[in-house]
C-alpha cells in the first residue's frame, strides 16, 4: 500500500468512527435549511464513490450495491456498504498511481484523492451539523477525534 491509499483508508476509518458515534435513532436527523438527513449524507458519499468506480474501472464494481432511495438500511449495513465501496476505491487509487492518471479525472491521481476527501469531509460537516440543530451534537471527544489523523 502506498501513502495515497493509506491516506484514503485513515479518511474512511475516520468516516467510520463517526458513523459509530451517531445513535442509531439519529441518522433521520437533517439540518435546520433540510437537504439530506444524516443517513443520506452517508449513501450519498458511498454512492459517488460508486459512480467515479463505474466510470474510471467498471471491474473495481462487482459485488458493489448502489443504495437506492428508501430502502431500509441499519447503521450497520451501512457500515458494511461504505466499508466495501471504500475498499474499491482504494483498489482504484493503487492503480491509478501506478498508472499516473485515472480514467475519467484530470489532472492526476493526488488530485482526485484529494477531490474524494474533499467531498466526503465536506459531507462529514454537513452530518455534523444536522447532528447538532437536531439537538444531538456529538461528544466533545468525537468532535476532536475526526481530527486524529495519526491515531485512525
Amino acid at each position: 500500500m502506498n501513502d495515497q491509499t493509506d491516506t484514503w483508508h485513515i479518511h474512511q476509518r475516520i468516516n467510520q468512527y463517526l458513523l459509530s458515534a451517531i445513535d442509531e435513532a439519529w441518522l433521520t436527523d437533517t439540518s435546520a435549511s433540510k437537504g439530506r438527513s444524516v443517513l443520506e449524507q452517508f449513501v450519498h458519499m458511498h454512492n459517488v464513490r460508486l459512480m467515479w468506480l463505474k466510470v474510471a474501472a467498471a471491474e473495481l464494481m462487482e459485488g458493489q450495491t448502489k443504495i437506492e432511495k428508501d430502502v431500509p438500511l441499519t447503521k450497520g449495513n451501512l457500515s458494511a456498504l461504505i466499508d466495501q465501496s471504500a475498499d474499491a476505491i482504494g483498489k482504484l487509487l493503487e492503480k491509478s498511481f501506478a498508472e499516473g492518471k485515472i480514467k475519467g479525472f484530470k489532472p492526476h491521481p493526488s488530485a482526485f484523492l484529494a477531490y474524494m476527501i474533499s467531498h466526503e469531509s465536506h459531507h462529514r460537516g454537513q452530518i455534523m451539523l444536522s447532528l447538532k440543530q437536531s439537538g444531538h451534537k456529538l461528544d466533545q471527544k468525537v468532535s476532536y477525534g475526526i481530527w486524529e489523523w495519526g491515531s485512525r
